[in-house]
């Protein structure tokens, strides 16, 4: 195999890829060109695949480079172009107070069924917003994240998509925001923590779509913060937290219920559902918790009741945004059907209470004697 490797032959690798031009030979060592740089490979290691009848070696030496062509066109560096700045943000007269809406809006609206939603927020302020939006089922204690970034100063930003199939099982919805200025002194704002109790009937209803100013389509909006006031939102005090979490052994807790309602000359049963009436104190409560202890109380008086037809049950539950409310008419909606359901007396209560006269239902059956049925 040596003898039939000489300069000039143009030869391959055995046991590896790769060949080129033979330059020299000395002693049993080829010095192969390859790509302008010389590579010693053993001479029994190489196979001929062609032998030209004249061969010159080049000029340049060993480990040099091959002379590269003269460039076909201007190689000359040219300026980078910088990134474009972020353009600065205009302030708004009374953007320095914190106004945020959360829009959900139908792909399809005239198929609720099979639409799709878009969750939108709107950042109605001179501020940066670090955002988080969060989902869970009423039964669930675990949020699922179905959103967090930052959302830019007076812009309406898209947040994320919600498949059908999803939106029915999306009964709280969690907003934590924060908000800071980029590059200039600014107003602190409390954190936002805010919980959205969500009936999800509403969105397979097309009444329940409604114009909103700050969207072109009509949407479910819910005020997540109205001049820097967060909706559903109570102070908290951490030293009176830890107190009403872990009270001293030889004192009770601070969350003693008072007196559930009160009969009234007319035979109407009372019930007084604002938390200052439930609690004595409501310090380090959160706002979900006072609102299931309502709900319960709620509960409770009905369940003391069914077995009463006629009875007039008065629940006072306040105006206020309606939450509260919300949730009693969707007791009575699933839970406690089948009974009459209006709003109190203007006169006596004003607009926040509801009145519910006990029917006789199959849940309560007529006491005394029963015919049997064969």
């Amino acid at each position: 195999m040596a003898a039939t490797i000489k300069p000039g032959d143009t030869v391959r690798y055995l046991n590896a890829v790769g060949g080129g031009t033979v330059l020299r030979i000395e002693g049993d060592m080829a010095y192969v060109d390859e790509d302008g740089f010389e590579t010693p490979v053993l001479v029994r290691e190489c196979v001929a695949v062609d032998s030209p009848k004249s061969f010159t070696p080049p000029s340049y030496g060993p480990q040099a480079k091959k002379p590269q062509p003269a460039p076909t066109k201007d190689v000359t560096p040219q300026k980078v172009q910088q990134a474009p700045t972020q353009l600065p943000v205009i302030e708004t007269a009374g953007g320095d107070k914190l106004n945020v809406v959360l829009g959900v809006e139908a792909s399809e609206l005239r198929a609720l069924s099979t639409s799709s939603f878009d969750a939108y927020l709107v950042n109605d302020s001179n501020y940066y917003l670090d955002v988080i939006l969060c989902e869970r089922d009423s039964k669930e204690t675990d949020w699922r994240l179905l959103y967090h970034g930052t959302i830019e100063p007076n812009i309406q930003e898209f947040l994320c998509e919600i498949e059908p199939a999803k939106i029915t099982h999306m009964e709280r919805l969690l907003v934590q925001i924060t908000a800071f200025k980029l590059d200039k002194a600014f107003v602190r704002k409390a954190p936002v923590d805010v919980e959205l109790r969500v009936d999800t009937t509403k969105f397979a209803k097309l009444h329940c779509f409604r114009p909103n100013p700050y969207f072109d389509a009509p949407v479910i909006a819910f005020d997540i913060v109205t001049d820097d006031r967060a909706a559903n939102q109570m102070k908290l005090n951490p030293e009176s937290l830890a107190q009403n979490m872990f009270p001293a052994k030889d004192e009770a807790p601070r969350r003693a219920p008072k007196a559930a309602s009160r009969t009234t000359g007319k035979d109407i049963i009372e019930v007084d559902l604002h938390a200052s009436e439930l609690f004595d104190s409501l310090e380090g409560l959160e706002p979900a918790d006072i609102l299931n202890f309502q709900i319960e109380r709620f509960t409770s008086v009905m369940q003391q009741n069914l077995r009463k037809p006629g009875q007039k049950i008065v629940f006072i539950h306040g105006k206020g945004e309606g939450v509260l409310r919300q949730a009693i008419m969707k007791e009575l909606t699933h839970r406690f059907k089948g009974h009459d359901v209006q709003d109190a007396s203007f006169r006596e209560y004003g607009f926040g209470a509801t009145q519910v006269t006990i029917r006789r239902t199959d849940s309560a059956p007529e006491s005394g004697n029963k015919k049997h049925r064969k």
